[in-house]
């Protein structure tokens, strides 16, 4: 592999303009406009396009379009029954990992993408990624936002509205800007 294809996984600084990287993505959100630009009803073509698109898409999965990422799914990984309400954004720079029975609601985003903090940086216009990771059996409300590299455990609901800045544990609803936990699911 690529030295540039292996910093977007490795954490460190890299420039998202890479001609490499670019030729890339754009085959990649090719394939995103595809699937958009599929009816409602046309659930096997969906599906198709998703297990093309996806790192993995397990089964039962479903996506209510349009839906968006900035690699078209190529770094996101999907367990079974797998639910994403109209509107979903995975900014996919890096890996997105989701459990089992985890949904969405419409209009949530999950980033890994970051900007480093010294301005002479940002105007080279480079970027670094920390993958998320979501668990089992989540529900995300709607409009929520995941920064990246955070992890929310099992059976955690995530209110509508949040901005998860931290990790979140397993068996918790949280809730609000930054998005804190308020009771213990049991």
């Amino acid at each position: 592999m690529n030295e540039i294809f292996e910093k977007l996984h490795d954490g460190s600084i890299y420039d998202p303009n890479d001609e490499e990287l670019m030729k890339v993505q754009t085959e990649c959100l090719n394939k995103l406009d595809e699937l958009n630009s599929l009816k409602t009803t046309d659930i096997d073509g969906q599906r198709k396009l998703l297990k093309e698109m996806f790192a993995e898409i397990g089964e039962n999965c479903f996506i209510t379009l349009p839906f968006y990422a900035n690699w078209g799914g190529r770094h996101i990984h999907f367990g079974n029954n797998v639910y994403c309400n109209f509107g979903v954004t995975m900014v996919d720079d890096t890996h997105i990992y989701v459990g089992d029975n985890t949904a969405f609601g419409p209009n949530v985003t999950v980033a890994t993408a970051a900007h480093p903090l010294d301005s002479a940086q940002r105007l080279q216009q480079l970027q670094y990624n920390k993958p998320v990771h979501i668990g089992k059996n989540c529900w995300i409300g709607a409009n929520v936002v995941i920064l990246p590299g955070v992890s929310i455990g099992d059976n955690s609901v995530i209110g509508a509205g949040s901005v998860v800045t931290k990790d979140i544990p397993s068996d918790v609803v949280a809730v609000g800007n930054p998005c804190r936990i308020t009771k213990s699911i049991k």
